[in-house]
């Protein structure tokens, strides 16, 4: 990605960031995470990426968003200095999730595999000065 979209995204991302923490009223969008706004070549679309702790409803916090969003935009506007404040799309990242579930596998597989059998080697080299 270019440095200006990847910059301009990341400043998108701490302004939205702290206008959810302060600024909209529905509780439940306060404790969302922003991980990142990819925005296109001419910066006129956003889509920012979000998670949401285990207990929250995807479909509400989703909702809640989409109410939010004309007023997260016009509060970008007035913050972010651009000529097109960009139209913003909210998606959920679901990587830590994914991330989760391949480390409970591995670690079924570390506790289902059998011990591996030794082959003699005691793991001393006879080298003295690794003692």
């Amino acid at each position: 990605m270019p440095a200006r979209p990847q910059r301009v995204g990341d400043q998108i991302r701490a302004e939205l960031s702290t206008l959810l923490l302060r600024s909209v009223r529905d509780p439940a969008l306060r404790l969302i995470t922003l991980t990142h706004v990819q925005l296109s070549l001419d910066l006129r679309h956003a889509r920012v990426y979000y998670t949401a702790p285990i207990d929250a409803s995807k479909v509400e916090t989703k909702r809640g968003l989409r109410r939010a969003g004309p007023f997260l935009r016009g509060q970008l506007g007035r913050r972010v200095r651009l000529r097109h404040v960009p139209e913003l799309t909210f998606v959920y990242d679901d990587s830590f999730e994914r991330e989760q579930r391949i480390a409970q596998v591995l670690e079924e597989l570390h506790m289902n595999a059998p011990p591996v059998e030794g082959n003699g080697d005691n793991g001393d080299d006879g080298d003295p000065s690794t003692d």
